[in-house]
């Protein structure tokens, strides 16, 4: 049976840090009056359960299983979906959270450990067995896999589910609910009710997952005892920095593109030979299994899965090995095969996680609208990536990277229908702020941060120029790993954080 967890009798509300000024290049953003009051609430809404001697519905937890090496158990967590409307007004979803201990050490006092996924849009891992990061990680921590909201079993925003909501409209202001903002509100509200006296935690933040990291130094930081962040230091200024992130992409799809064509050079021609046949092909590509097009600017998105991992070239390579269905007969027509545009659309992963497109370039602004980032910043370098012009001039055609594009949701059978949601995410202009440069430079938390020298999705610079307002945080650049570095090699990555911050590694 579900066991109900009562709130602990005491937190201390929320603290912020005073507002010094300080020269800076970048601007200062005051921490949202939602944080101040989510903190009351907090506080009051455990004093209220513990002095009533009830049970709260707002946690439920499950008994005890095992994988491997591993014991786990699952908690559900009623949330407010707003967390700036009044707690009984809000609606309320549900965020679903993994607890995964070493075997034999489920009675333990052990110190916490959240562990926030990249995405955005994407479920925290599922464990098989005690391995990687996870078998480090294990050895002194109780490990928390929170699936942040929208997300694998917290209240799951599918493309099936979505399609509930009809108007465009509801569907853009439910969406907007669920940024780095909120998920940390949530890691708040799990960790008083989770944690042994509501103490802080040690969270891991992997891509994605270190933006909510950093979101959460801002405006929670009495929630963190330390903070690791593996590839996920995002740009800080207020606006939106997608257009500066975007120009730094560009650079680096380039380079890496130029970089595949190297390791394999036989493929320059089958890339030109594939976009050739899609401009020529009726209605200017070629039907994907799923109902939607597969058009040259389509298939230059291979780029965001192929050119950025480890293995990731190789990946690509032989996927292309076997673009083209064999001829059985002599004289039939040259066909693209079902296996290539069935995994085109495996790579792509909107039909299972559609927050990705739709939230993509949100998580980059502050107070201003994205407006189709992407899309404008690589039109401004149009001609260097027409595929098609390219193809016909026996150039080298590049692929894209990490970009979401408007044409996506007419192309992508699964996003048609959130075309005009999309949009009216595009030109919202008043997202509330992700980050506080003035805590930030204030920071008390101890921060340590794995940056990939050679990271195509969170850009060298640009961290870099974020680490520098950031007090404390000490860094391991390396470009041994790319960003895929802490499932690659997530053992070794989280050793070296950890002894960054417990004294194993030396300052200088």
């Amino acid at each position: 049976m579900p066991i109900l967890h009562a709130p602990p009798s005491s937190i201390n509300p929320l603290r912020f840090l005073s507002l010094l000024p300080r020269p800076t290049a970048l601007p200062t953003l005051r921490s949202p009056p939602t944080v101040i009051r989510l903190a009351r609430r907090f506080a009051s809404m455990a004093n209220s359960s513990a002095a009533s001697g009830a049970a709260s519905p707002e946690h439920v937890a499950g008994d005890w299983y095992s994988v491997p090496e591993l014991r786990l158990r699952d908690h559900r967590f009623a949330v407010p979906l707003d967390y700036s409307a009044d707690r009984n007004a809000s609606q309320r979803i549900s965020v679903f959270a993994r607890e995964v201990v070493a075997v034999g050490k489920e009675e333990q006092q052990l110190p916490y450990l959240l562990f926030l996924q990249g995405g955005p849009g994407f479920e925290s891992p599922r464990p098989t067995e005690s391995s990687g990061w996870l078998l480090r990680a294990c050895e002194e921590f109780r490990v928390i896999l929170m699936d942040q909201r929208g997300t694998g079993l917290s209240t799951s925003l599918t493309v099936s589910s979505m399609s509930q909501i009809k108007s465009a409209e509801n569907l853009a202001n439910y969406l907007i609910h669920f940024r780095a903002d909120n998920i940390v509100n949530d890691a708040e509200f799990i960790r008083v009710r989770l944690v042994p006296d509501a103490g802080p935690w040690t969270i891991l933040g992997q891509s994605f997952g270190g933006f909510c990291a950093v979101t959460y130094l801002s405006f929670a930081p009495q929630g963190l005892k330390q903070v690791l962040i593996t590839g996920g230091i995002p740009p800080i200024a207020n606006g939106c920095t997608a257009d500066i992130v975007y120009k730094a992409g560009i650079e680096s799809v380039t380079v890496q593109s130029e970089k595949y064509y190297k390791r394999y050079p036989q493929d320059a021609e089958v890339v030109r030979e594939v976009v050739k046949y899609l401009a020529e092909s009726e209605g200017g590509g070629v039907i994907l299994p799923s109902g939607g097009i597969l058009t040259p600017r389509g298939f230059q998105t291979l780029g965001l899965s192929g050119l950025g991992f480890s293995a990731s070239f190789e990946r690509l390579h032989y996927m292309l090995e076997r673009v083209w269905d064999p001829v059985l007969v002599p004289g039939a027509s040259k066909q693209m095969s079902y296996f290539f545009l069935k995994a085109f659309e495996n790579w792509l992963g909107f039909d299972t996680n559609p927050l990705y497109a739709l939230l993509h370039e949100p998580i980059y602004c502050q107070g201003a609208s994205s407006q189709w980032s992407a899309h404008r910043v690589i039109g401004e370098d149009e001609s260097k990536f027409d595929a098609v012009e390219a193809a016909k001039e026996g150039r080298p055609v590049l692929f894209t990277g990490e970009m979401i594009f408007p044409w996506m949701f007419d192309e992508i059978h699964v996003l048609k229908p959130f075309k005009e949601a999309a949009q009216i995410l595009a030109e919202k202009k008043d997202w509330p702020p992700l980050y506080d440069v003035t805590a930030l430079n204030n920071n008390k938390v101890p921060v340590a941060a794995a940056v990939y020298y050679e990271d195509m999705y969170v850009n060298f610079k640009l961290s870099m120029e974020t680490a520098s307002q950031l007090a404390g945080i000490r860094l391991w650049i390396t470009n041994e790993y790319m960003h895929s570095g802490l499932r690659d090699a997530g053992g070794r990555v989280l050793e070296h954080l950890l002894g960054m911050l417990n004294g194993k590694k030396p300052l200088f």
